[in-house]
């Protein structure tokens, strides 16, 4: 293992994980959750999906919250379903979008795109897995 790698656990351990986080980003917005927040949960459920496939194909991946990084690690000839190919973009919400700062709000529209992306990955991710 590489000193930046992390020690990967079981795929269905990540695959948990992610369904828990693609449910919390599925609950809404109410008067105090900020659609922020929500969108972070649907780039968790991306990310440990992904990692719960790198880490059934015994692929290895670094410490990291990058769906780019991680989709450029599928093994060859394993796509990320055509409905989830802008995955990539929800990285942003891994980070940028958590704290208060100059950055545009999300909107109703961003939030319900990236939940669509996180359920076609959890699903995707599953059907692998399983």
């Amino acid at each position: 293992m590489q000193p930046n790698e992390i020690e990967p656990g079981e795929p269905g351990d990540w695959l948990r994980h992610a369904w828990s986080d693609l449910e919390l980003a599925r609950v809404g917005r109410n008067s105090r959750i900020l659609l922020e927040d929500l969108c972070f949960h649907a780039q968790q459920a991306t990310e440990k999906a992904l990692k719960a496939v790198l880490v059934f194909r015994s692929a290895p991946f670094p410490k990291t919250h990058n769906i780019r990084t991680l989709m450029d690690l599928l093994p060859e000839g394993m796509n990320i379903p055509e409905e989830a190919k802008g995955a990539a973009s929800l990285t942003d919400y891994a980070v940028l979008t958590r704290y208060p700062g100059d950055l545009e709000p999300v909107t109703e529209e961003e939030y319900l795109e990236a939940v669509r992306i996180a359920e076609t990955v959890v699903r995707w991710g599953e059907k692998i897995v399983k």
